[in-house]
């Protein structure tokens, strides 16, 4: 009977959360701004201001679970493929940036809508703390699986920050599928491999390593 009574709750708490969730996307879709207050949103769309307590503490916390489902939906999509593991370091991460391309596409609105608040995502807005956190979490295991198989360069002082330049990348991946109007966003799929393939040209070991080694030697051999 207890167990009933636990999986009822659950089914309920994920229902409510996602309702939740639509109403205010669609209420910032069609007003431009956040509600006046949670109790206005909550007796707007018929449930009870504690409800809403129950999962957010605030329309920033929902914003920032908003994100952060984006991308945690992304990463566990890739990862419940068996072949998933099978890939490449630099195969991971172009297959990373198109499943949550296609994410993020079925919410494009809201998505624009929020980015054309903040222009320098570098900066990284409150509603993408959570969303960068499971993004660089996620890039440190691929990169640190490509360190293990030679694909990845490890250089003192500068692999530990590889993740944070990913962060930097994939602004540079939301600006312009922000400014594509490509059908099917063909251009950004274009600006997604080729700078994926520069990136990991430039982390694994090849020209890099070779000009930082002559580098060396022109220093500890000049007169």
């Amino acid at each position: 009977m207890e167990t009933t009574k636990k999986s009822t709750r659950k089914s309920e708490s994920k229902a409510s959360d996602d309702r939740i969730k639509s109403a205010y996307i669609n209420y910032l879709l069609t007003e431009g701004k956040q509600p006046a207050s949670i109790f206005k949103f909550c007796l707007d769309n018929g449930m009870k201001e504690e409800e809403f307590y129950t999962f957010f503490g605030s329309f920033d916390a929902l914003e920032r679970s908003i994100w952060k489902g984006f991308i945690d939906k992304t990463i566990n999509r890739l990862q419940s493929d068996n072949t998933f593991n099978e890939f490449s370091s630099r195969e991971k991460v172009l297959m990373f940036y198109f499943a949550l391309l296609e994410e993020l596409r079925s919410n494009r609105s809201y998505v624009l809508l929020q980015l054309g608040h903040h222009k320098r995502l570098e900066l990284t807005p409150g509603y993408l703390k959570g969303f960068r956190e499971s993004f660089e979490a996620f890039f440190e295991n691929i990169l640190n699986q490509g360190k293990g198989k030679g694909e990845v360069a490890t250089r003192p002082f500068l692999d530990k920050r590889y993740p944070q330049l990913f962060w930097l990348h994939m602004g540079f991946i939301l600006t312009f599928w922000k400014e594509d109007d490509s059908a099917g966003f063909e251009k950004t799929d274009a600006a997604v491999e080729k700078s994926v393939n520069l990136a990991f040209d430039l982390i694994g070991k090849g020209a890099v390593d070779a000009a930082i080694d002559f580098g060396k030697f022109l220093y500890q051999n000049k007169r």
